[in-house]
């Protein structure tokens, strides 16, 4: 079994963070909540396939296997990408508010979440060779195009 983290990114994403720069530019700001300092685990959606090759034909029967190549990028950091890209200020969201500003993703958006793949890693020899989130977010591709 292969688990994926919450972000899987890369040019094409329509997940959570093509949400998150939607819901930033509807909302002109561009926020985290609380300090931002909470962290979600990334992959790119290339070293993710690369991962589910190697699974089905090195891993163990039964092993449980973790695409992550970012362990834990802080949200705040993110934000402040989405910021930059759309040019809208960066702000704290009280995490009361936080259903009123980033609607259904308000609920898993403060969760601090970091993971590990050190074990997948050593197990199958997968480096993870794409960009992480954050270069991903600076090459662009989220704030132009169909999925923007």
């Amino acid at each position: 079994m292969v688990r994926l983290p919450p972000t899987v990114h890369g040019e094409g994403d329509h997940g959570f963070m093509a949400a998150l720069v939607g819901m930033d530019r509807g909302r002109g700001v561009s926020g985290y909540i609380g300090d931002g300092s909470n962290r979600w685990p990334a992959v790119h959606r290339f070293d993710a396939a690369h991962l589910f090759c190697l699974a089905l034909e090195q891993a163990p029967a039964g092993s449980v296997l973790h695409a992550v190549a970012d362990e834990g990028v802080p949200i705040r950091a993110v934000a402040e990408v989405i910021g930059r890209h759309l040019d809208l200020p960066v702000a704290s969201v009280a995490r009361e508010d936080a259903g009123e500003h980033f609607s259904w993703l308000g609920a898993l958006l403060g969760i601090d979440s970091p993971a590990s793949s050190a074990l997948t890693r050593e197990l199958l020899g997968w480096q993870p060779v794409q960009p992480g989130l954050l270069d991903d977010l600076d090459k662009g591709h989220y704030f132009h195009g169909p999925s923007a």
